[in-house]
């Protein structure tokens, strides 16, 4: 109900609630014709799902902050920080006419190959929802999606001002400017909100630890990335003797953060973190005080992670993954909650997959401009709000499959939480009777007899 002023008519809203109901019931490819299918409006008419899609009939920078809004209010009111993660994705395509799908670099290729891949791409940020700071568990819940079209060349006929005008459109293009205007909005956002008080802490990849997103920053944010391990860093300059001459930026030049990993003049320093499912703890080498090229005269802290040992089987050898250098423009912030705030990332990535995978994010054939902007996010924020209601009801009304270890230490999944929602509102729309789902399975596998597998195959058809 909170989403329907959103709309810009309450019949919109209605259409696209039973949308919804469609793209968390779709079997098949996750198209609009697939949600109004599942959905039960396949014999009605189909041109009015998609001008919802058109002009101002709905509001997806609504949506998203009546989401952004909830999250925040979910954690610890007494929680000074809200932790932000921000990437970039790519959605392929088929469609030669679909707007802003490009030749683009494939992020799953492998390394020793660049392969390409035809498709669009768009700038997430999603929020942890967690209850308290600390050592534990957080689910990462998208609050904004941003198409992101690459600019289209001039043919070999387009003049010298054609070609002036597509390098300055596509400075603007680029996805670490467009993410440092993201981050702006999200803190301008926030203020509206009400959370002046809360201090906008954002994770990113190394794709955004540059000179575009730290020299333009907003006030009252910190931003952690990753940096390369052979980048030049600097001390803080010295006082001045005199007031005489330009003053300096930067000091004396520090080894490399390899370097710096390597040597034993830099002592290891312990700090817990969740991860992996479990609280792991990680060594850390700490520069309180930094300065970078790329961010100014802004003092930085440098953290290295030691790289962390695993084995694939009890029995195999130990193994290391790699080292991670990150830099964090609050030096003041504290090492456990900067660890536990760059680890919590990992859960974006968890979005993109889910989105794609489960969801069917980027299957639905549209081509416009508008569309092409408003289907992917108004999918992302269906998703956002079954999370938010998995985190808010708590209800389980199907048990977990047996091959689960535990019910306490494994995280509920999207697919868990999307057949919890299968079964409440089938058994409330169709009068289909869950209740003894499991005991019936049993029975019938005591008796040695064959059971009807259709249930299971329902629940299970998209994960």
């Amino acid at each position: 109900m909170e989403c329907q002023s959103c709309f810009k008519q309450f019949r919109t809203w209605q259409r696209a609630a039973r949308l919804v109901n469609g793209v968390l019931s779709c079997m098949g490819r996750s198209t609009i014709t697939g949600w109004l299918t599942a959905s039960g409006d396949q014999f009605k008419d189909w041109s009015a799902a998609y001008r919802l899609f058109k002009g101002d009939r709905m509001d997806i920078a609504g949506i998203f902050g009546v989401i952004r809004r909830k999250v925040v209010t979910l954690a610890d009111p007494v929680q000074r920080y809200v932790f932000a993660h921000m990437d970039d994705t790519l959605l392929p395509k088929k469609g030669r006419n679909v707007f802003g799908a490009r030749w683009l670099r494939d992020a799953l290729g492998p390394p020793f190959q660049t392969n390409l891949v035809w498709g669009q791409r768009f700038i997430q940020l999603s929020l942890s929802c967690f209850s308290k700071m600390g050592p534990v568990q957080a689910r990462a819940i998208p609050v904004d999606l941003h198409h992101c079209p690459s600019v289209k060349k001039p043919g070999k006929a387009a003049g010298e001002q054609d070609w002036q005008l597509f390098r300055e459109t596509q400075k603007k293009a680029k996805l670490s400017v467009i993410g440092a205007q993201r981050i702006k909005l999200l803190r301008e956002n926030l203020d509206q909100d009400g959370f002046t008080d809360k201090e906008l802490v954002v994770s990113v990849d190394g794709s955004y630890t540059n000179e575009a997103v730290l020299k333009k920053l907003p006030a009252n944010t910190t931003l952690i990335g990753r940096i390369r391990k052979d980048c030049s860093l600097y001390l803080p300059p010295e006082p001045p003797t005199s007031g005489k001459g330009r003053k300096k930026v930067y000091g004396e030049r520090l080894p490399t953060p390899e370097q710096i990993r390597q040597s034993d003049d830099y002592s290891w320093v312990k700090a817990q973190a969740w991860a992996a499912g479990k609280v792991h703890g990680f060594q850390l080498k700490v520069i309180p005080t930094v300065r970078w090229r790329k961010a100014g005269n802004k003092d930085l802290k440098l953290v290295i992670i030691r790289p962390v040992s695993y084995r694939k089987t009890l029995k195999s050898r130990l193994l290391y993954r790699d080292p991670a250098y990150l830099v964090c423009t609050e030096p003041e912030l504290d090492l456990g909650t900067l660890l536990q705030a760059y680890l919590w990332r990992w859960g974006i990535e968890v979005n993109f997959k889910d989105e794609k995978t489960i969801l069917g994010c980027g299957e639905a054939q549209v081509r416009t401009e508008q569309a092409c902007e408003k289907v992917p996010a108004f999918l992302t924020a269906v998703y956002s709000m079954l999370l938010l209601a998995s985190e808010t009801a708590k209800t389980q009304v199907l048990p977990r499959p047996k091959w689960y270890k535990s019910e306490k230490s494994i995280r509920t999944t999207t697919g868990d939480i999307l057949n919890q929602f299968r079964a409440i509102n089938w058994a409330h729309t169709s009068k289909i009777n869950f209740s003894d789902f499991v005991n019936i399975q049993k029975k019938m596998q005591t008796l040695k007899k064959s059971d009807n597998p259709i249930l299971s195959a329902l629940f299970h058809a998209r994960n």
